[in-house]
């Protein structure tokens, strides 16, 4: 199978320009990964290079420290970085996942790691994090913390994120990369992206195997 060479942020960039509030804008300061080009069967990109855990330590919704790397340690993580504020493509990822989850046996729904990043954190506190995710699903884990150190923990993964800012309406957005990003518990490496047009269906079909490290 021919290989070829992408920036992981514009992989999905056709899926993060569609609105204002959750778009992506690729930098070119992005890493480069490699992934397989005969992946339009499948709902994940793989990638033959997969991305290491970011070197984030935040604050959870209860308000203590996480530190990603040491808390997801040899577990099936999932990781996505978006707001509360979002009307749309945010709820409606978490909400495709917290489906999917909830299909898996309760075994395995505990090993299952779903860690929402915000990318919004003036407004995004412990607390608010923490009412938002518990009418999602109660396990998902919310972080916020520094917006700067949140940025460049993204960075590394090929997802821009822009500080908050106000639209021509006036209205607070904050513009983001919408990949969720599959971390294998056996490598720790992040070796699938999700787009935003993942659907639950999809979700359901791959995560027994990222339970297990497998590829879908």
């Amino acid at each position: 199978m021919r290989k070829k060479t992408f920036a992981a942020a514009a992989l999905l960039a056709a899926a993060t320009l569609t609105l204002s509030a959750c778009g992506s804008g690729d930098d070119g300061n992005s890493p480069v990964a490699v992934v397989s080009e005969d992946t339009a069967t499948q709902a994940a990109t793989v990638l033959d290079t997969p991305f290491e855990k970011p070197d984030l330590v935040l604050t959870d919704t209860h308000g203590k420290k996480y530190d990603f790397r040491a808390e997801t340690k040899n577990r099936p993580t999932l990781i996505y970085f978006g707001y509360t504020h979002c009307p749309d493509i945010c709820p409606l990822t978490m909400n495709n996942i917290a489906v999917a989850k909830k299909a898996l046996p309760k075994a395995e729904q505990d090993k299952l790691l779903v860690v929402f990043v915000t990318t919004d954190p003036a407004r995004d506190t412990a607390s608010e994090l923490g009412k938002w995710l518990k009418g999602i699903d109660t396990q998902f884990v919310g972080l916020t913390g520094d917006f700067a150190t949140i940025q460049a923990g993204a960075r590394t993964l090929g997802i821009s994120i822009e500080p908050t800012s106000k639209d021509k309406n006036g209205k607070l957005v904050s513009v983001h990369g919408t990949q969720v990003v599959a971390f294998s518990p056996k490598t720790n490496g992040g070796y699938l992206l999700y787009g935003q047009d993942t659907t639950v269906d999809d979700y359901t079909k791959d995560l027994p195997k990222i339970i297990k490290g497998e590829t879908p």
